[in-house]
């Protein structure tokens, strides 16, 4: 058997990886190692780093013939990752194309459903599931009456789709290889990370634990990894940072688990070891709010850490409690910003505006917060993005702000406000707040020190005009821009006079 994985030539769209920079991929390369150690020929290919066009991923298809294409997607490149099957179908019409990645997994039967070049769709973890796939078309590409008995597919069969079900997950993360980072062109992904004090840093992205018990709304993360979650042992952790240093000449870890200080015991020895073996590396992870302690944190930066990101979401108690679930205490978010703060820690915030039932006034509590942390805080925005499979979906159907006949392998639908070039072809919740607002919102948070130009985004997105609706938006953003930038610059005048 041979297996190629794809990545599809957009990559992960998000704003970080949009200057020469990029993160490898975890999914499909934990995905390869797995495959490699049981044996089985497999490639990665991707496309978005290696700069390939379609016709050039079309060729390598046809030349190499693999028995099994698998490609990665999110909900964000979803439609890239569902056009590269169909070439690969085109191309290489004898392989068995595979869907994967967290979109796959949280609307299989979807995709399935509009696209009959997907054969087969894997749900969750990949890694057991590549390799029984694997097993099972051994000697027959084709015959599928050898899947019926593989947990975590769906997949399609004499005219039916057929979902198999769930695979249990995996308990012992310690089993897992290290991810397959030889079998990428590392060094054309170029990632670092500017750390404090010592400019811009060789960085590699590592995942110790899988999982979030959590219930926010909007969040798809359990529908991926599950609510149970499974962490590797301390021990485990530091031995791979060691490989990373020593292979890949990491300074800098971005640990991409959900929630790193889940456990504040486990954070505590590793942080010790790190300590103990005096690792040469920096980092800095994702944690929730109340779960950090002064004396964590301390601990933390003794070890290394440099920034730290985290979500608020909202400014409003009602919002963040009572709609997203959220169950964290402004005071909480008060005490981390200090102890960041006294500690030379980089704090670095995530909000989102327009959530169900948010009012202006509400909104307004998230805007001031970021206001008045100015220059104190890295504050990260976005709008409300609705993904399969979570409650805000759900929800979303129920008040008829998406068709109860609504598909994610559609472009364009009308109705469905999103911003593809600005923050991915997902849907965006637009509740009781007017689209002036939210524009004013996201205006006022580049004006507070937001990391990215949101009018050069918007250069970039009027090339993407598809309708009379964005162009009528477009118009709106473009007026309250110029209409705060107005405000601005009077603001500035009668400072300067009073001087």
């Amino acid at each position: 058997m041979k297996v190629q994985l794809f990545v599809p030539p957009g990559g992960y769209l998000a704003e970080r990886w949009s200057k020469g920079t990029s993160m490898p991929p975890l999914g499909i390369l934990y995905i390869a190692a797995f495959l490699e150690r049981e044996g089985i020929e497999v490639e990665i290919i991707p496309a978005d780093i290696l700069n390939l066009s379609w016709r050039q991923i079309a060729r390598k298809i046809e030349a190499d013939r693999a028995d099994i294409i698998g490609v990665t997607s999110t909900t964000e490149n979803r439609f890239q990752s569902f056009k590269l099957l169909q070439i690969a179908r085109q191309t290489n019409p004898q392989a068995v194309t595979v869907l994967g990645g967290p979109h796959a997994s949280m609307a299989p039967e979807d995709a399935l459903i509009h696209f009959p070049e997907i054969d087969v769709v894997v749900r969750g973890e990949g890694e057991l599931t590549m390799v029984e796939l694997c097993r099972a078309l051994e000697g027959g590409k084709r015959n599928f009456d050898r899947l019926k008995k593989i947990e975590g597919i769906s997949y399609r069969h004499n005219g039916q789709i057929i979902a198999n079900p769930p695979r249990a997950l995996i308990a012992d993360l310690d089993s897992l290889p290290y991810p397959a980072f030889h079998l990428i062109p590392f060094e054309k992904y170029n990632f670092k990370i500017p750390v404090l004090g010592k400019g811009l840093l060789p960085a590699i992205n590592m995942m110790t634990s899988r999982g979030c018990p959590f219930n926010c709304n909007f969040c798809a993360t359990p529908v991926n990894w599950g609510r149970h979650v499974r962490a590797m042992s301390p021990l485990r952790v530091i031995e791979e940072i060691e490989f990373l240093i020593e292979r890949y000449g990491a300074k800098v870890i971005y640990f991409y688990d959900d929630t790193f200080n889940l456990s504040s015991h486990r954070v505590e020895e590793i942080t010790g070891l790190m300590i103990e073996r005096r690792l040469p590396i920096n980092w800095c992870c994702e944690v929730r709010i109340d779960l950090m302690s002064k004396e964590l944190l301390t601990r933390m930066k003794e070890a290394g850490l440099f920034q730290i990101s985290f979500g608020l979401e909202a400014g409003s108690e009602r919002i963040r409690n009572e709609i997203i679930n959220k169950k964290i205490k402004i005071e909480d978010f008060h005490n981390l910003v200090s102890w960041c703060r006294e500690l030379e820690i980089i704090p670095s915030a995530f909000f989102i505006f327009s959530h169900p039932t948010e009012t202006w006034e509400e909104a307004q509590e998230t805007i001031k917060i970021i206001e008045e942390y100015q220059g104190k805080i890295e504050a990260t925005v976005a709008i409300l993005h609705i993904y399969p499979g979570t409650p805000l979906e759900k929800e979303a159907k129920q008040r008829g702000l998406l068709p109860p006949d609504f598909t994610w392998s559609k472009k364009h639908i009308p109705g469905i406000v999103t911003l593809p070039t600005a923050q991915g072809d997902v849907p965006l919740f637009i509740d009781r707040l007017s689209w002036a607002q939210i524009s004013e919102l996201l205006f006022r948070w580049s004006m507070s020190g937001g990391r990215i130009s949101l009018w050069r985004k918007a250069v970039n997105v009027i090339k993407n005009i598809r309708s009379f609706e964005d162009l009528k938006r477009y118009i709106i953003m473009a007026f309250v821009f110029l209409k705060l930038k107005l405000k601005q610059m009077s603001k500035k005048i009668r400072k300067a006079r009073s001087k």
